[in-house]
């Protein structure tokens, strides 16, 4: 068989194109190496969500070049969402490269594979506003060995905040359809999955585009609920606005489905967040996260938080360290302000940070992250919580098995015997800044 190495960037819902790419080629011949210098097939599945995550990987597919020019017999795809955005444009700044493959077409791969073979030079991206469930189903998915299985249900996005570049890379939203992801969901469990992970740009926005507008999220966690076998939900990203009392209520009566929210505010400031297009200010999403704390018990809110937005002034800043404090976020994605092609903020050059204050608000940023994530954690030391164990290490001399409980606090706990894809119940008896101690009962 040939072999083929997958460089994956980014989201979740890259992880899972790569998962569905690699099962898209098991059916012509390929099997996965992790050692790119034994694959025939190089391939690269970007994000631009920041130009550094786009430099990388166009420093990675220049060593590719190299082997290549120096005689070695491989072919180079350039996938995911830069090659959606930069399209042909990337043939020029790498001549070496075979195929480029963007986020709406992965289901077209098998054909650019024949035709790559046959001496063409292949561009796929063109933009859909229909989802690819039709050719899914065709092919298996290769998930990657682990307890917790990723599911897309929605791609795209509708929202167009002014720094983010996902509506054009992965488009408007779309919705899949329930009996495709049902589907999915099932074949993962039959594999010894025990995590389900529903996947969305904008998760809670499921089924806005379907003709049947009683059919939502919380309708689709009832029937991924209804599943046979003992395994968990999660759904990740959450708008904010979209949140509602049904889908909370769900949450709480759904036993399968796991306390725990992430829903990015981006700013503490509601000047910057009427900039940023978001949809909320800081008393919307104060009333949000208060309400979504009352109604499901031990509930972990995660966020992610941008520092050095274009114009952010210091007190606006502080804005956002307050904000982690008074909405008591258990965690935080963090990032510096990145300048993306074709968005709104892109274009607000003079009004631009300069990366030492960029730099220092986001060490600044980071330090609040960790000192609520402490204070998070200390909440739960002595209490009994059911772990699903995700794998067995030795750490330093000592046997370590390590997971998560329902309201995603990691676990780490000394341990003999290799229990992964297990549920056990764990006694809490201390706690570093980022994951909790424990002993099993």
């Amino acid at each position: 068989m040939k072999k083929v190495f997958i460089e994956t960037m980014g989201c979740q819902m890259n992880k899972s194109d790569t998962e569905r790419m690699l099962g898209m080629l098991s059916n012509f011949g390929y099997e996965e190496t992790k050692e790119p210098k034994k694959a025939d097939l190089l391939m690269i599945n970007t994000c631009s969500i920041r130009q550094l995550s786009e430099d990388k990987a166009f420093s990675m597919i220049g060593t590719w070049g190299k082997w290549k020019e120096e005689g070695k017999d491989i072919k180079i795809g350039f996938c995911g969402c830069v090659a959606q955005q930069k399209a042909e444009t990337i043939f020029k700044r790498a001549r070496y490269v075979d195929f480029v493959l963007g986020t709406h077409k992965i289901y077209s791969l098998p054909d650019i594979i024949k035709r790559v073979n046959n001496g063409e030079k292949v561009c796929e991206c063109e933009e859909t506003n229909t989802t690819e469930d039709d050719k899914a189903s065709e092919y298996k998915i290769n998930r990657v060995k682990s307890v917790n299985a990723w599911i897309p249900i929605t791609e795209g996005c509708n929202n167009f905040c002014t720094y983010c570049i996902v509506p054009y890379t992965r488009g408007r939203e779309r919705s899949r359809q329930p009996e495709v992801i049902l589907k999915e969901a099932k074949d993962a469990l039959s594999q010894g999955f025990k995590e389900i992970t529903l996947l969305g740009q904008n998760v809670d926005s499921y089924g806005k585009d379907f003709k049947d507008k009683n059919y939502r999220l919380a309708q689709l966690l009832q029937d991924v609920n209804n599943l046979e076998g003992n395994f968990r939900i999660r759904f990740v990203t959450s708008y904010p606005t979209d949140i509602t009392d049904e889908l909370i209520e769900t949450v709480v009566k759904l036993d399968k489905v796991c306390e725990y929210f992430h829903i990015p505010m981006q700013s503490g400031s509601s000047e910057v967040l009427k900039k940023m297009n978001r949809r909320y200010d800081r008393e919307t999403y104060a009333k949000i996260v208060e309400k979504v704390r009352k109604m499901v018990p031990d509930v972990t809110i995660t966020s992610d938080f941008i520092a050095g937005f274009p114009g952010e002034t210091e007190e606006q800043f502080e804005e956002t360290l307050t904000a982690i404090d008074e909405f008591e976020l258990d965690y935080s994605n963090t990032a510096a302000y990145s300048p993306r092609e074709k968005t709104v903020a892109a274009k607000w050059v003079d009004k631009y940070i300069d990366e030492d204050t960029k730099t220092e608000r986001l060490a600044r940023l980071n330090e609040k992250v960790r000192e609520n994530c402490l204070k998070s954690n200390q909440k739960f030391v002595g209490r009994e919580m059911e772990v699903l164990i995700e794998n067995f290490e030795n750490h330093k001399g000592q046997n370590i098995i390590t997971g998560r409980t329902r309201n995603n606090k990691i676990v780490h706990i000394p341990c003999n015997k290799d229990l992964t894809g297990e549920f056990v119940n764990v006694k809490i008896t201390g706690l570093k800044t980022w994951y909790l101690k424990g002993e099993l009962i």
